[in-house]
């Protein structure tokens, strides 16, 4: 399953959920298997082991959620909107269905 609207880096809202309303940049996408991790969205504890570099406890952790529950966030309209693709001068870009505004380039920190 893939859904090309949403990629690394991208700020998106969740639709539905337990998480509903809850924005984030996302960190990763994982097309074949359908799921994205969000910062900030669906983060549950994880009891980690303590080893002679880490100290062991519950750890909070953000797991991943299905892409069909995220949407692309429009900053201009303050809520989730399609999105599409169009050729503009020789380039596919993506556009937001609601403002026909441009999706903004993603965000990609390098460490």
């Amino acid at each position: 399953m893939s859904i090309a609207r949403i990629k690394k880096g991208d700020t998106v809202i969740v639709a539905s959920g337990n998480d509903a309303g809850k924005t984030g940049t996302v960190r990763s996408v994982d097309r074949k298997a359908g799921t994205a991790i969000v910062e900030g969205v669906n983060v549950h504890k994880k009891a980690v082991r303590r080893t002679e570099t880490a100290q062991g406890g519950l750890i909070p952790r953000e797991f991943p959620v299905r892409l069909c529950k995220l949407m692309p966030f429009d900053a201009d309209a303050k809520k989730g909107s399609r999105v599409s693709t169009i050729v503009k001068d020789g380039k596919k870009v993506r556009q937001f269905k609601s403002s026909g505004k441009a999706v903004p380039a993603p965000k990609t920190s390098e460490k």
